[in-house]
């Protein structure tokens, strides 16, 4: 009997390790996807209080619309395909945007400046300049963010932020933040032509937001944010393809018209 009792014991033992290693197996694969795709995205984190004051919240009617970034006392940026009819304002200043916080700094958008050569955001220049009705003084609660002069390198970790949507909500109100790292263009176009979209010139790629739910935490228009830069705008999805990587607008490509913009020449 004793020895019958040793026996099974060492036989649940072994059942055990073998279900131990293959749990840990599937573990550890999942955490390669995640890091490769930038699936974990709906897992991001609540942006820390005095970070990323840059970000801004593009609204139509008071409703949340699209994100955006302040890159000049004066000028949002955001993606041109968050032009909507209606009255369009911003919120600065807060990395939570419900309706019923107090003392919300919502600005009057004075001007849009969509780039003249934007049509869809599958042909490209999907970036448009937001003048706001007066400009600001950057202060704790609200900071620009810098804009690049030369194009970022693949496999280059960054981060993307925003009020999109999770597998909850459709809108979240507080800021989230999560990390991506961007994916050489070449291999990123193979991936796309599978969904028979040619992908536009000036773009980059980055590890994909979504998942079977279409739930994403990275907000259109919002941006790619890597070493302290706003490298991208947030312009393209696919809620049907949960492993294809997200299109963001190149900003570098467009630092002439911007600066055209900002001083009054376009």
């Amino acid at each position: 009997m004793y020895i019958n009792d040793w026996w099974s014991l060492q036989q649940c033992l072994i059942k055990m390790n073998t279900a131990y290693s293959l749990l840990l197996s599937v573990a550890l694969t999942s955490l390669t996807l995640t890091g490769t795709f930038g699936a974990d995205i709906i897992n991001g984190k609540k942006v820390k209080k005095n970070s990323m004051l840059y970000m801004a919240s593009v609204q139509i009617g008071g409703k949340h619309r699209c994100g955006g970034f302040l890159i000049d006392p004066s000028y949002v940026m955001t993606a041109a395909h968050c032009d909507e009819k209606g009255n369009m304002t911003v919120i600065l200043g807060t990395h939570n945007i419900s309706p019923q916080q107090e003392n919300l700094r919502r600005y009057t958008v004075q001007h849009k400046h969509k780039h003249p050569s934007f049509r869809h955001p599958k042909n490209g220049y999907d970036i448009m300049l937001l003048k706001l009705s007066k400009k600001l003084k950057t202060s704790r609660g609200v900071k620009t963010i810098k804009i690049p002069n030369k194009p970022l390198k693949p496999n280059s970790k960054c981060q993307v932020a925003g009020w999109g949507k999770t597998e909850q909500q459709n809108v979240v109100n507080d800021l989230l933040v999560t990390d991506v790292l961007t994916i050489n263009f070449t291999a990123c176009q193979t991936m796309w032509k599978k969904l028979r979209v040619k992908l536009p010139d000036n773009v980059l790629c980055a590890g994909s937001f979504k998942t079977k739910s279409c739930a994403s935490q990275a907000d259109l228009g919002g941006p790619l944010v890597c070493s302290g830069k706003a490298v991208g705008i947030v312009s393209l999805e696919r809620c049907d393809s949960p492993n294809v990587p997200n299109i963001y607008t190149e900003i570098s490509k467009y630092t002439v018209w911007i600066k055209k913009v900002i001083n009054g020449g376009a």
